[in-house]
């Protein structure tokens, strides 16, 4: 029989490999932007995302144990639909405010959820806390980006 949690875990796999639909001209666009002198932990952003997801997926696990509610798990995979969504939006249309927007749509969609399910446990609201502190960080430095490199904002 299958786990819920390898069901979930499959799922976020899933849909986190969404994030790959971006070519390589996309990258080179990407690559030439003028970056801010702080940005010095940019080879760690892939490693700090998988760490977010595998908490989001381990929240959500917690909460279907708890609540069998679909509803809520169709907001965890809104939450990472959008959160996969900021790489091929912002790169397809060139568009640092694009990613501005993506990033804050997705810390405020976070938020409401962590919020919804501390009603429920408060293991997986914590679970949520290293999305909480990490997209706001990706999305301010979106946003420096764009104001460094204004042609492309």
């Amino acid at each position: 029989m299958i786990k819920s949690w390898m069901v979930i875990g499959g799922v976020t796999f899933l849909v986190a490999g969404l994030s790959n639909l971006i070519t390589p001209n996309d990258v080179k666009w990407f690559k030439r932007l003028q970056r801010p002198r702080w940005l010095t932990f940019e080879a760690a952003i892939p490693l700090i995302w998988i760490v977010v997801f595998i908490c989001g997926a381990w929240s959500a696990y917690v909460v279907w144990e708890r609540t069998k509610n679909w509803w809520l798990m169709g907001f965890y995979v809104l939450l990472e639909l959008v959160t996969v969504a900021y790489n091929p939006l912002m790169l397809r249309l060139r568009s640092l405010k694009v990613g501005t927007i993506v990033g804050g749509i997705g810390f405020i969609l976070s938020f409401i959820l962590a919020l919804t399910v501390l009603q429920i446990s408060a293991v997986a609201s914590v679970l949520l806390i290293p999305y909480l502190l990490w997209s706001p960080i990706g999305t301010y430095t979106t946003w420096v980006l764009a104001k460094l490199n204004p042609d492309d904002a």
